[in-house]
């Protein structure tokens, strides 16, 4: 597919590291390669459709409005919910061949929907600041010859970018993932290059010098704005503008038991940022005050409503570019796991965990160099 070269980057970039965050999340090694791209329409890709699909729905919200979709075959759905739940490797084999998937299997999918659509918002925000922030949405289920198309289900009517990558999980024949963007989106994303310019016609004047007849030429328009290097007439006085994150860089670390903060407050000193310390009682909106939060590390005895609900106190103050968080606590149900992933944490962890852990994970969600 020509051209969508800068797209094709930050998706391969993002699917790249959406693999690797819910590979942590899935307990196995899971890589998503980005392998082919094409241009086609809603008519064409399901009417080569053999297999039942899980669509996700993601919203991308501030400058660049529309949906795109993530799209995985059920049976890659199946296995990959089912490893997160825990089932035995024989039940998971039996449930992907005949292709059963019960409301765990879902509400699991949902969380490594979360999961996705985290390192999606991520890359998305790096590469594109203050224009995107994306939303997943609820999964859908299609099965061909089982369930009717319509003009808006399970995705709507159009044209589309399709990204297609192999899904690669340890033990597990996997199949891929589509990336369905519509081309008006995709446009958004990844503006398509202007013509070029026609060439600058010259005239000689009277003294038999060439003389350029482009009015942009110097000396033309001497009262024109400068232009930056995006391309846009500058102010010398403007004032920039300031983003939310913006102030001293600074890991939250937030937990009642002193000693136990202590320990992580010590083990990640190395970054060389500012520790803010507190409790999970303590005033998160203070705390963040004037600091750019590349991390939040809430922990506990027990993962439970408390910690929670401070995870949902970050997520509210970030809503448009909510730092990641960490949380840990000595004893997870799974229910905890699969809310704490729903509320918006990006890493789960079961402590007490060695320096050595907690400094690999923290190098990775500050995106600091070993």
């Amino acid at each position: 597919m020509d051209g969508y070269t800068t797209l094709h980057e930050i998706l391969e970039s993002a699917l790249r590291q959406a693999g690797e965050e819910s590979g942590m999340l899935l307990g196995q090694e899971l890589s998503i390669s980005l392998t082919d791209s094409l241009s086609t329409s809603k008519t064409a890709y399901f009417g080569d459709l053999d297999d039942a699909i899980f669509a996700i729905g993601v919203d991308s919200r501030e400058a660049y409005t529309g949906q795109f979709y993530l799209i995985f075959s059920l049976r890659d759905a199946i296995v990959m919910s089912s490893t997160l739940l825990g089932i035995p490797p024989a039940r998971i084999q039996e449930k992907k061949r005949l292709g059963i998937i019960e409301n765990d299997d879902i509400d699991a999918f949902s969380e490594i929907g979360n999961m996705v659509n985290g390192s999606f918002n991520t890359v998305f925000q790096e590469k594109l600041p203050n224009k995107v922030h994306l939303k997943v949405l609820s999964p859908k289920k299609f099965i061909p010859d089982v369930d009717q198309l319509s003009e808006e289900e399970p995705i709507p009517e159009g044209d589309y970018l399709m990204f297609r990558s192999r899904l690669e999980l340890t033990g597990q024949e996997m199949n891929y993932l589509d990336v369905l963007i519509p081309v008006q989106l995709g446009n958004q994303f990844d503006p398509p290059q202007e013509a070029p310019e026609p060439p600058v016609e010259e005239a000689v004047d009277d003294a038999g010098e060439t003389v350029s007849t482009d009015v942009s030429a110097p000396g033309i328009a001497e009262d024109a704005a400068p232009v930056s290097a995006g391309g846009a007439a500058s102010d010398e006085g403007a004032i920039p503008t300031v983003a939310e994150g913006e102030g001293v860089d600074s890991i939250v670390v937030l937990q009642d038991d002193s000693d136990g903060r202590r320990l992580i407050v010590d083990a990640v000193t190395f970054t060389g940022f500012h520790v803010v310390e507190g409790t999970l009682d303590d005033n998160i909106k203070e705390l963040f005050s004037g600091r750019n939060v590349r991390l939040v590390i809430i922990g506990s005895e027990d993962a439970d409503d408390r910690e929670l609900a401070v995870c949902i106190k970050v997520m509210a103050m970030r809503q448009d570019s909510p730092p990641p968080i960490m949380m840990g606590a000595q004893r997870w149900t799974r229910t905890a796991a699969l809310k704490a992933l729903k509320y918006g944490a990006r890493d789960i962890v079961l402590t007490p965990c060695s320096e050595e852990e907690l400094a690999v994970k923290v190098r990775k969600f500050c995106k600091l160099q070993e």
